[in-house]
């Protein structure tokens, strides 16, 4: 019987690897960012063509490798971070495991130029799929310059996997912006297809996070700083009315390496425990600095999960640390003298009208009686009703309830009762008795009213009177120009304008003056909460996340001509049982249901 195991050819092996250190072209940037840092570098730019798919640089200006090095970095195993497993528990690097480099060049085109500082010329080498095609000496600047060409060259199967290239720019991005928050000593660049994304100058934490993410988030940010035996803890939390729907700015940092660690987060959460409104997410970058025994990084091939000794304690002080600097926001704000002489007027009250104080008085008070006793009740409660009415005919409803026509109820195969709770509307409906969540049912009509103006020519925009320019993250802004020619078809006139900004020229009807830029950051996040998992959902995840936002909220107070516009809506639907995302809009309860209720006996 034949021998049948055998051992891989190293390119084999390597496109093996590959699979596990290069999942796409971000993975490829982390890795070449990491070797440059370790090198010393104080500056390093990044330049990508075709979202990393045609060409990934990054050049530095660290120590530069001889003749020798640059020829070996590319073998596998092959690294100068450790020589003896104890140095496994000694890392301090960010790159250790001799992976990378085979691995890049396994499933690409690499050229590399370096040159030490010592020296007048430097080394050129060109790889493609493993084998080196050319090795000389060459005139470069020192440091080193490493570009990636056609990734997955000679993978195709792999290179298909790859989402759209906006989708894997974002990817790109968010590698370049764990590393840049990690090390805010270092200068960082980027450029993408020609155009700067990012120029940031060495400073401090603060510095760094307002160069990624806008000088607005030089108020948002409260401090966290803690020293203790186990650990180092500094960093920032953003206030609580700045959580997010999604999960996107959670940045823990041990020893300078960015790591996942859902424990850890849960620490943070629970610290904001009743600062935070359902379904939204603390952000906080939280750097950590540990003894490198105490932890165990080389759990995973992308070195982005550790292991603690000691993870309770982690844990104990990082929630008691992040929870200490939120009282202190709270309860000692901070004095600044050369602030306006003006009112401080929370955020979430900008928009609002102050409300004129005013005088109660009770004509029927005689101070020659016991005033102590009750009032008596109302035999008929006509004031009462009329008190509600009146609040009902000040309420202004969206878009969806504009021109209602002036139709008698008893003309409609649905007929409206009134609201519960400014959250269901009971009304009857063939011989049953419907319960409707008005949030739901406004979600899925304006679902199917979004979804037939996407095939069709833009919506009529409400356009405004000076049009606003709106800056977003450059994450966002990628998302908004992926989606743009979308959002314009619903009626929203957003066109570019310059770097991470757009314009907004109108607007969908019906929405409020003032909260245009609110919704459109909540459709990005519910966009980002609900992100496709395959290209062709994005439409579907737009309409949702618009339909969410410009719906009616539960606590809104509704009349019975915007109730009954509702309910004969939902009930056109083509699909009025639930909402585009599975939730229930309505219940019924029959006649003999309601008669059972009537006949069950008490226990």
């Amino acid at each position: 019987m034949k021998d049948i195991i055998r051992l891989l050819p190293d390119s084999v092996a390597n496109q093996i690897a590959a699979g596990e250190v290069i999942q796409r072209p971000a993975s490829a940037v982390k890795e070449l960012i990491e070797n440059a840092i370790d090198a010393g570098a104080t500056s390093i730019q990044l330049i990508i063509k075709d979202a990393g798919k045609s060409l990934i640089q990054v050049i530095d200006n660290g120590s530069g490798m001889s003749e020798t090095d640059a020829r070996m970095c590319f073998e596998r195993h092959a690294t100068s971070k450790i020589t003896r497993a104890e140095d496994l528990f000694e890392i301090k690097t960010m790159g250790f495991r001799g992976e990378a480099m085979a691995s890049i060049a396994a499933v690409a085109q690499v050229e590399l130029k370096s040159r030490q500082h010592d020296r007048d010329t430097g080394t050129l080498l060109q790889i493609e799929g493993s084998k080196v095609i050319l090795q000389e000496p060459c005139a470069c600047q020192p440091g080193t310059s490493i570009s990636v060409k056609n990734l997955y060259f000679n993978i195709p199967a792999r290179r298909n996997f790859l989402k759209s290239n906006a989708s894997e720019t974002r990817h790109i991005v968010e590698e370049f912006q764990r590393v840049a928050i990690a090390r805010p000593d270092l200068g960082f660049s980027m450029f993408h297809d020609g155009i700067e994304v990012f120029r940031l100058t060495p400073g401090n934490l603060r510095q760094r996070i307002m160069g990624i993410y806008g000088n607005n988030y030089n108020e948002r940010m409260v401090p966290v700083q803690e020293e203790t035996t186990i650990l180092n803890l500094s960093g920032f939390v953003l206030k609580p009315e700045f959580a997010r729907k999604t999960r996107g700015e959670q940045y823990f940092f041990v020893n300078n390496r960015f790591i996942k660690n859902g424990y850890l987060n849960h620490a943070v959460s629970d610290a904001f425990e009743d600062l935070l409104p359902a379904g939204s997410f603390p952000s906080y970058f939280i750097m950590i600095e540990i003894d490198p025994a105490k932890i165990d990084i080389n759990i995973h091939p992308t070195k982005t999960e550790i292991k603690f000794d000691d993870e309770k304690s982690v844990y104990a002080i990082i929630r008691a640390s992040v929870k200490r600097s939120l009282g202190k926001f709270s309860v000692t704000p901070s004095l600044d003298f050369e602030q306006e002489t003006a009112f401080n007027i929370p955020v979430s009250m900008y928009r609002q009208e102050p409300k004129l104080p005013g005088i109660t008085v009770n004509p029927a008070y005689n101070p020659f009686k016991n005033n102590d006793a009750p009032p008596r009740p109302s035999t008929s409660g006509w004031e009462q009703i009329y008190e509600i009415n009146r609040r009902a005919e000040t309420v202004t409803i969206p878009s969806a309830f504009d021109d209602i026509p002036a139709e008698p109820m008893h003309q409609s195969a649905c007929r409206v009762l009134g609201q519960i709770e400014r959250k269901y509307i009971a009304a009857i409906y063939q011989h049953a008795l419907i319960l409707i969540d008005q949030q739901a049912a406004h979600e899925r009509i304006l679902y199917d009213q979004n979804e037939a103006m996407l095939g069709k020519s833009p919506a009529v925009s409400q356009q405004e009177l000076f049009p606003q320019t709106m800056t977003f993250t450059h994450d966002d802004f990628l998302i908004l120009s992926e989606i743009a020619d979308d959002i314009r078809r619903l009626g929203f006139d957003l066109r570019e304008f310059g770097k991470n900004t757009f314009v907004l020229n109108g607007v969908p009807t019906g929405i409020a003056s003032g909260s245009e830029k609110s919704i459109l950051d909540s459709i990005l996040e519910s966009y980002k909460n609900h992100n496709p998992t395959i290209k062709s959902n994005h439409r579907e995840n737009l309409l949702r996340s618009v339909s969410y936002n410009l719906s009616v909220k539960h606590g809104a107070e509704l009349d019975i001509r915007e109730m009954q516009q509702l309910a004969d809506s939902l009930m056109q639907s083509s699909q009025p049982n639930f909402t585009a995302g599975g939730k229930t809009t309505f219940i019924v309860l029959s006649s003999s249901e309601i008669e059972k209720k009537f006949q069950q006996k008490p226990s």
